[in-house]
């Protein structure tokens, strides 16, 4: 195999990244703490002195995960909208109009998302 020049530092990179991660593991596996006899009661979950009620992996309503993307969604535009206030003078009507497209497909979303019942808390 003849490689050109320009790759070994390439590969020489390669090779320190994968023995990096080679080397973390064993130390890790043989530097770590070893499973000792009675360790599974220090492993149960504790709680300030509260002992354990239910399941910790008790599911969650989708309508939270969705509100919290969608607040996410929303809250992002925000920061697209700080530039355009600090320089709207400068931006012009040309400026005004790309923040008018930029809104309009945000209210659209949020139409669709209103009109879906995504934030209808009681279906």
């Amino acid at each position: 195999m003849n490689l050109p020049e320009n790759y070994i530092p390439i590969l020489i990179q390669a090779a320190v990244g994968i023995g990096f991660v080679l080397l973390s593991l064993a130390g890790t596996h043989l530097l770590g703490p070893k499973q000792k006899k009675g360790d599974h009661i220090k492993n149960q979950s504790f709680e300030c002195g509260v002992e354990v009620e239910g399941n910790a992996r008790t599911p969650f309503s989708v309508k939270y995960f969705l509100t919290a993307v969608l607040f996410v969604l929303f809250d992002i535009e925000i920061v697209f909208f700080y530039p355009y206030a600090v320089n709207f003078r400068e931006f012009g009507m040309e400026g005004f109009l790309a923040v008018l497209a930029f809104v309009s497909v945000f209210f659209l979303a949020f139409m669709y998302v209103w009109k879906r019942g995504a934030l209808d808390w009681d279906r």
